[in-house]
This record gives C-alpha cells, sequence and structure tokens, in this order.
C-alpha cells in the first residue's frame, strides 16, 4: 500500500517512523525504538519532509518541536496506522512456531519472578522465532496511550478500578498476607489490627499518578493509619529489607512465598480482612481480534493460573 506523493513514497514505515518521531521528538530516541541506525532514521525523516513539503520537525533550545503541519497530520497518521493493523488482522492465521513478530507486555514488578519465567519459558516453546519484550512500567508512565499507540499489546495491573476504555481478563486472584523477617517476635502469633498499627512498614512507591492500590483503599475506608517507616520503587527489592529487621510488607501471598524460599522469611495471615488482589491483562481494542494477539493473552491467562496453582 503505498501513495505516491512527489519523488517519494509514503508507506506504512514511514507512517510508523513519523509517529514515533512525534512522540519521542527524537532522531537517536526513534531508531533506539524501531531498532534502527540514526541515519536510516535521518533518511526516513528526509523523506518524510519531501512527501509532506514541510520540515515537520525543526530545533528549537530544548529540542526538536512539530510544526503546525506536522500536529495537523499526526491525527490523520495514527488513524491510517490502526486501520491497515485491523486490515492486516482480518482473516489472519497465527502460527507461533514460524512467527518473528515482536510481543510487548508492560508490567510493575508486583508479580513475583516466577510468573515472568513461566511466561518466557512458555513462549520460547511455542514460538521459538518470535521476540518478546518486558516493558518495566513507572508512576509517569501513560499506559493508556501506549496501548492505543500500540506501542504496548498487554499491560498487566491491579487497580482496584481498571481503565473502562480497555478489555480486561483476570489473570489470578491472590489473598493478602504479611511478610516479615522469621525472627520477628511477632511472626510466631496471630496478629492483631493493633499489631498492624503498631508495625513498622515497607510500603511501594504508587505505581500509577491516577489509580489507587487496593490495600491503600481499603485501610482508608477503614481508617487504618499503618506507620509507613520505609518506602521503595522496586517491590523486589521489599523483601530484602526484612531479614533480622522489625520491618513487615503487605502484599499478595504468591510473591511472598517466592520470597520466603528465598530468605529467612514467615508469611502471617494479615489481621485486616482485605479482598484478594486481582491482577488482571488490559489491550486495546485494536488488537482485541487479533489471532496473535489473542493467543498471547491466552498464554499470560495459563500462566497465571499455573502460578496459583503451584501453591
Amino acid at each position: 500500500m503505498a501513495i505516491r506523493r512527489s519523488s517519494a513514497t509514503l508507506d506504512t514505515y514511514l507512517l510508523k517512523v513519523f509517529c514515533i518521531l512525534m512522540a519521542e521528538r527524537s532522531v537517536s530516541r526513534t531508531a533506539l525504538k524501531l531498532n534502527q541506525s540514526q541515519p536510516a532514521i535521518s533518511v526516513a525523516l528526509k523523506n518524510l519532509r519531501l512527501i509532506f513539503g514541510d520540515p515537520l520537525l525543526v530545533r528549537e533550545k530544548g529540542g526538536m518541536v512539530p510544526t503546525d503541519r506536522a500536529l495537523a497530520i499526526l491525527n490523520h497518521a495514527k488513524t491510517a496506522l490502526q486501520s491497515i493493523d485491523t486490515m492486516l488482522d482480518s482473516g489472519e492465521s497465527f502460527e507461533p512456531d514460524s512467527s518473528r513478530q515482536v510481543f510487548r507486555i508492560g508490567s510493575p514488578d508486583y508479580l513475583a519472578p516466577a510468573f515472568a519465567a513461566s511466561v518466557v519459558a512458555r513462549f520460547r516453546q511455542e514460538a521459538p522465532h518470535a521476540h518478546l519484550v518486558l516493558h518495566a512500567l513507572g508512576p509517569a508512565f501513560d499506559f493508556e496511550r501506549s496501548l492505543a499507540e500500540g506501542e504496548l499489546d498487554v499491560v498487566i495491573g491491579n487497580w482496584p478500578e481498571p481503565p473502562d476504555r480497555m478489555h480486561l481478563s483476570v489473570l489470578l486472584e491472590d489473598p493478602i498476607v504479611c511478610l516479615m523477617s522469621a525472627d520477628n517476635p511477632l511472626a510466631s502469633r496471630t496478629l492483631t489490627v493493633d499489631d498492624f498499627r503498631r508495625m513498622q512498614h515497607v510500603v511501594p512507591t504508587p505505581y500509577s499518578m491516577t489509580q489507587r492500590g487496593m490495600i491503600d483503599t481499603v485501610l482508608t475506608s477503614l481508617r487504618i493509619q499503618r506507620e509507613e517507616c520505609v518506602e521503595v520503587q522496586s517491590f523486589m527489592l521489599a523483601p530484602y529489607l526484612l531479614p533480622g529487621s522489625d520491618l513487615v510488607f503487605t502484599t499478595t501471598r504468591h510473591f511472598a512465598r517466592y520470597y520466603a524460599g528465598l530468605l529467612p522469611l514467615a508469611i502471617v495471615e494479615s489481621p485486616i480482612e482485605f479482598p484478594a488482589m486481582r491482577f488482571y491483562q488490559l489491550w486495546h481494542a485494536r488488537n482485541h481480534h487479533a489471532p496473535s494477539h489473542q493467543w498471547l493473552r491466552h498464554l499470560l491467562g495459563d500462566c497465571g493460573r499455573g502460578l496459583l496453582g503451584q501453591a
């Protein structure tokens, strides 16, 4: 599919380069995202300028900024790429054992490494020639935009109120427990709500600026304030802070079980009646009917159910 403009040709590759250039405002970052060389992206930008008869991106003190013409084109370019994706997906057959497709999954690190390991093992077994990208999410990352624009295929989340603009399926539901040092005196008895209030808690930095975590939501509704002693950006760091200390980390059972197998830690039932933590996968309507994405979502669902089966 190509449209002739002057002596240059507009194709899906150039449309994709254009959209990413507009998001990144940088030739070098666009090259990294597309796994291309900087000269190749510079040539693509030159061709785009010829096609549209406009510089599209110009240099200012703060970096590259889009022209009015580029901003006017952007939504049309995104719509065109989505339409092409839909057309290609329609009636598409997908053979994972021969596919060389790139799949991108976004997730914070609140799932135990055993989940990622099972996903990678299953992925390599079924699609040995395909490429998997596991993208770490942070509080400033706009995962909804990334799903809508095709930068990510699936996002794994656990927010109490997932965005209703996305498709969703549950991966697993897991109870909440308290994880602490095995030599903590509280590890040998049943915890009370007063114990929970007085304990020194390790808490994670929120992963979303717009979504509040389930544990904080429940504690607020019950008017229970805990002593938040240490805040960490990484869930995976938290268990390593517990041995030999008076700290406690409130988390899911599958996560606690994984680290209790590695470190001298004890898992204690929570005195607060938290609902089970729901982990789900989110995806955009643009990928809903694509066989390759249906395969990926089925794989993630199987791995989630398998994780609970290991309990």
